[in-house]
């Protein structure tokens, strides 16, 4: 009887407690502020989209680790299984629906065109001059800017960066005379005292989601409940106030 019991027990302890057996690994831009980065203080990974994911995850009930990767390598790493999820400002694009399920979209940013602060460039002066324009390479500004250019023949030199703040760089040292990149890296550089403006927008916002390994569906339902639990939580506005309302 007494081992019928603890067997018994056993069972229901292990039954009661399945998600927290589940650990998940979140791949980042390890230089994307203020979605995603390693912190220089810590070492450690931050941003809006790994403190979100956190919340998350212990709201949820699973364990989840951040892995910084380089971005245009990010979601083959999801396809082989090195990662589990893609929650670091991903924008949801018809060409990365046919690799990878979404997420319900969490947020919404506008591309921008940025300059040097004494720059009088404007959006049309950057399509029609044989200026040099940089992108991050593997994003979704990457790929329509290079499709409107083949259309439209805009004269303008691209070059491709690893990351935003490299494309600051380069756009402060002269090297290339604006950049296009999202909205609130945009933002970050500026206000992190870079001596860049934002010249305008350029094409339509971005909705941001949790790219997923096709057919996870269990995965899916985790993140999706998480987010409309998170978005109802008083931590979602602290979330935007901490690192996107500066």
């Amino acid at each position: 009887m007494k081992k019928i019991f603890l067997c018994t027990l056993l069972l229901g302890l292990l039954a009661a407690v399945p998600a927290f057996a589940k650990t998940y690994v979140n791949g980042i831009d390890a230089n994307y502020p203020p979605f995603a980065y390693i912190d220089e203080k810590t070492g450690k990974p931050a941003g809006f989209d790994v403190d979100a994911m956190n919340w998350i995850a212990k709201a949820m009930g699973f364990t989840v680790t951040h892995k910084a990767m380089a971005w245009d390598g990010i979601v083959p790493a999801l396809a082989n299984k090195q990662i589990d999820m893609i929650c670091s400002g991903m924008s949801i694009t018809e060409k990365r629906r046919k690799m990878v399920d979404f997420s319900d979209p969490y947020w919404t940013v506008s591309r921008v065109f940025l300059v040097k602060k004494d720059s009088s460039l404007t959006p049309a002066d950057i399509l029609s001059k044989p200026i040099k324009l940089g992108v991050q390479r593997g994003t979704s500004e990457a790929d329509a800017i290079k499709q409107e250019q083949k259309e439209k023949g805009y004269p303008f030199e691209l070059r491709f960066y690893e990351s935003c703040p490299l494309a600051v760089e380069d756009l402060l040292n002269g090297r290339i005379d604006a950049a296009l990149m999202d909205q609130l890296p945009a933002e970050d550089s500026i206000a992190k005292g870079k001596a860049v403006k934002k010249a305008g927008t350029h094409g339509a916002p971005d909705e941001f989601g949790v790219a997923i390994r096709k057919g996870d569906t269990e995965l899916r339902a985790l993140i999706d409940e998480g987010f409309r639990k998170l978005q109802a939580d008083p931590y979602w506005k602290e979330l935007q106030d901490k690192y996107l309302r500066k």
